[in-house]
């Protein structure tokens, strides 16, 4: 799956790595719905980061699209709020 950070690049990251994903997405959805801003700024890195890892990037002259598109680093607690949904920032 093609992920884009928003501000940086895609990463090409394996299907199989989903469930990886998705507990960090959980538990920066967890920080949100506290509230909890540390925790929130905490959670997106640790997301961000993994994508990092996990992904292979997608060099800058391929023209793909995106499967998911996760925020920035620097984004509010507010935004993201609004970015998660029903089904948080990770499909799956």
């Amino acid at each position: 799956m093609i992920i884009r950070i928003l501000g940086e690049r895609q990463y090409d990251v394996p299907d199989g790595e989903l469930t990886r994903l998705n507990a960090l997405d959980a538990e920066l959805n967890a920080a949100v719905r506290a509230g909890d801003r540390k925790g929130c700024a905490i959670a997106l890195r640790r997301l961000l980061n993994a994508v990092r890892v996990l992904g292979t990037p997608v060099p800058t002259e391929a023209f793909v699209t995106s499967d998911m598109i996760l925020p920035d680093r620097a984004t509010a607690l507010e935004e993201v709020a609004g970015l998660l949904g029903d089904r948080g920032l990770i499909a799956g």
